[in-house]
C-alpha cells in the first residue's frame, strides 16, 4: 500500500523570498498550479520549538482518556481543546477518521470583536508548559503564513500585503494530530481523502510515510515525502473559491501504514490559516477569464463558508 509513485512537489527555500520575493512567488503558485502542494524548507520556525512541540503533544495525547476527554466541549465543533478518536469523518466518506487531535486557536483580549465567533483556548493541566509552547508556536507559524499569502498576492497580480488585513485576527487553528496504533484488520484510513477548508495549510510531521495527494493530471494517488525538517504546504477551499480554481485545492488523504508499523503512532501539527470571520470570499475579478467564467458568483462570509464545511465532516451537528 506504500508503494506509492511520489508526486514531484518541489522543495523550496523561504529564505529565497528575501532575495527575489518574484521569483519566490512565481515558484510557489507553479507549485500550487500544478499540485495545489508545495514544500517548504527554510521556514523560519525554530527548530528547538518545534522539538518541544513534538515532546508536549506525544505527553498530552499519553494522558488517560477520561483526563483527555474532560478537554472535549460537547457540541462546540472541536474549535478547541480535545477531540476524541473517530469524530471525524471526511466529506462523503464511510468511514470515520482514525485519529484524535487538539486545537490551539488565536489567543483574543478581553472583549475583542470576534469572541462571539473564536472560542477561548483550553490549556490543559499537563502537561508542564503546555500554554507557552503552543502560544509560541501558534505566533511562528502566523509569522511563516504570512510570508507565504504575500508570495501568492504577488503571484496573482496582488499587493505583496493584500492578505494582511484579511488574516490579521484571523482564526486560523493549530491542530494537534495522533494517529493511533491500528490493528491490522482496521475499517477505514486514518485520514480519508478531502480538502481543506481554509485558505492555506502549513503541515510539520509529514515525514512519516502515508501522505497522499490526488493528481488531477493522471488520476493516480502520489505520496508526499519532504525533506526532514521541511513544511508541506496546501491550498485550501476558502483560496480556491477566492481564486476561481486557479489556485486548486487538491485532494488528499493519510493512508494506513504497512502492517509492521500499524503498531505505531504517527504524529503531525497541521496549521489551518484562516481569515478573520467577517472576510468575505469573492472571487477576485483577474482570475475570470471567458475560459474560466465565474464559479462562485455569490460571494460568503469565511465564518458561514466554515460553519457550512463543520457539518459536513460532522464536527458540528445540524
Amino acid at each position: 500500500m506504500l508503494d506509492t509513485p511520489s508526486a514531484q512537489v518541489p522543495t523550496l527555500s523561504l529564505a529565497d523570498q528575501a532575495r527575489d520575493p518574484h521569483a519566490f512567488a512565481a515558484a510557489l503558485g507553479q507549485s500550487f498550479e500544478r499540485f495545489g502542494f508545495a514544500i517548504v524548507a527554510d521556514h523560519g520556525v525554530p527548530q528547538e520549538l518545534i522539538d518541544r512541540a513534538w515532546d508536549e503533544t506525544q505527553q498530552l495525547f499519553a494522558l488517560p482518556e477520561e483526563e483527555k476527554r474532560g478537554y472535549f466541549v460537547e457540541g462546540a465543533g472541536g474549535a478547541r481543546g480535545y477531540t476524541p478518536f473517530k469524530t471525524e469523518i471526511a466529506k462523503d466518506a464511510k468511514h470515520v477518521d482514525l485519529k484524535e487531535f487538539w486545537h490551539v486557536g488565536r489567543e483574543l483580549p478581553e472583549g475583542h470583536r470576534f469572541a462571539g465567533e473564536m472560542a477561548p483556548n483550553i490549556w490543559p493541566a499537563r502537561p508542564e508548559g503546555f500554554k507557552d509552547t503552543f502560544t509560541e508556536l501558534f505566533s511562528a507559524f502566523d509569522t511563516a503564513g504570512d510570508k507565504l499569502l504575500s508570495a501568492i498576492a504577488l503571484h496573482l497580480g496582488l499587493d505583496a500585503d493584500w492578505f494582511d488585513p484579511a488574516v490579521r485576527d484571523g482564526n486560523s487553528v493549530l491542530r494537534l494530530l495522533h494517529y493511533p496504533p491500528i490493528p491490522v484488520d482496521a475499517e477505514g484510513v486514518r485520514a480519508g481523502a478531502h480538502e481543506d477548508i481554509n485558505l492555506i495549510t502549513l503541515l510539520l510531521g509529514a515525514e512519516e510515510a502515508g501522505l497522499e495527494l490526488l493528481d488531477r493530471q493522471s488520476g493516480r494517488w502520489l505520496a508526499i515525502k519532504p525533506p526532514e525538517g521541511a513544511m508541506v504546504v496546501n491550498v485550501g477551499d476558502m483560496l480556491q473559491r477566492l481564486t476561481n480554481h486557479v489556485l486548486p485545492s487538491t485532494t488528499h488523504r493519510v493512508i494506513n501504514p504497512p502492517p509492521e508499523r500499524r503498531g505505531h503512532s504517527r504524529y503531525s501539527m497541521p496549521f489551518f490559516l484562516h481569515p478573520a470571520p467577517d472576510f468575505l470570499i469573492e472571487t477576485l475579478p483577474q482570475t475570470i477569464t471567458p475560459e474560466n467564467p465565474n464559479r462562485y458568483p455569490e460571494p460568503i462570509s469565511a465564518q458561514d463558508y466554515l460553519m457550512q464545511r463543520l457539518v459536513e465532516i460532522g464536527l458540528i451537528k445540524k
